[in-house]
């Protein structure tokens, strides 16, 4: 397939999956960019992908915004601690060999679809905010949960959303509507830092990633449509997509394992 269209293809499968089941569509950016578009490189394509992926996630922000109330104290400690993660993890990353990156963002993608596979906190009956009366609790669980999450994120250059939002609810008992909101906060946050990262070491191709945007807001569009039609059967398809996951996260560590054993 030839390189544009293959770009504007992959940003509509995860711009779909994004709009379809809420979330988990970033996971699919970098092997898409390494076996659909054609990277010769794992670390162009975690770079390409956090751009991607921190665009996504500020026009998502923007749409929950305007409908609901975000926790915002809460949601910028956890940013704030988890962009000093993030630009760590993206450093380690650029200095982890490209094949090694690969098998291990394969178990990543393994881990992810179990998590999706396993009934989701619904968090507390109500969400606090950050106060002065529980910063003594709040503030050292969202400091800690925020750099470690932040640190994933930097090293495989995506959002982290699967792991912000139980964060959030872990360290504030927020419910999961008001974890997910806030988690677009992070995922931004995380997401402009390890591009950042990327980009300052010429680890990113501009264009494809202004066409993987292009097909992500097509494909959300596409797939927030076909959610409110298929709203009923959210479940199954979660599944369904958490399985694939899984079986391409296994293709993604054979083929990163094999490259490492071969190289």
């Amino acid at each position: 397939m030839f390189a544009p269209v293959a770009a504007l293809a992959s940003g509509g499968v995860v711009g779909l999956v994004l709009g379809l089941i809420g979330g988990g569509g970033s996971i699919l950016a970098v092997p898409l960019l390494l076996y659909a578009v054609g990277m010769p490189s794992a670390h162009i394509a975690i770079g390409t992908a956090a751009v991607a992926v921190a665009v996504n996630a500020a026009a998502g922000l923007a749409l929950h915004a305007r409908k609901a109330p975000i926790r915002w104290p809460c949601a910028i400690v956890f940013s704030l601690a988890g962009v000093g993660g993030a630009f760590a993890g993206a450093a380690f990353g650029k200095a982890v060999d490209g094949q090694k990156l690969v098998a291990l963002f394969g178990v990543l993608m393994i881990v992810v679809g179990l998590m999706m596979l396993r009934p989701k906190d619904k968090g507390g009956q109500t969400s606090a905010w950050l106060t002065r009366e529980n910063a003594a609790y709040m503030l050292p669980r969202l400091v800690l949960l925020g750099a470690g999450v932040g640190l994933l994120s930097g090293f495989f250059g995506i959002g982290g959303g699967f792991l912000i939002v139980p964060g959030l609810i872990l360290a504030t008992d927020m419910k999961l509507e008001d974890a997910t909101s806030a988690s677009l906060v992070a995922v931004t946050a995380f997401g402009l830092s390890a591009a950042a990262s990327y980009a300052w070491s010429g680890l990113v191709d501009w264009n494809v990633a202004g066409l993987l945007i292009a097909g992500g807001v097509a494909g959300a569009l596409a797939g927030t449509k076909a959610n409110a039609i298929l709203a009923r059967r959210k479940g199954a398809l979660t599944m369904l997509f958490a399985v694939f996951v899984i079986l391409a996260g296994l293709y993604v560590g054979g083929r990163g394992l094999i490259d490492l054993l071969q190289g």
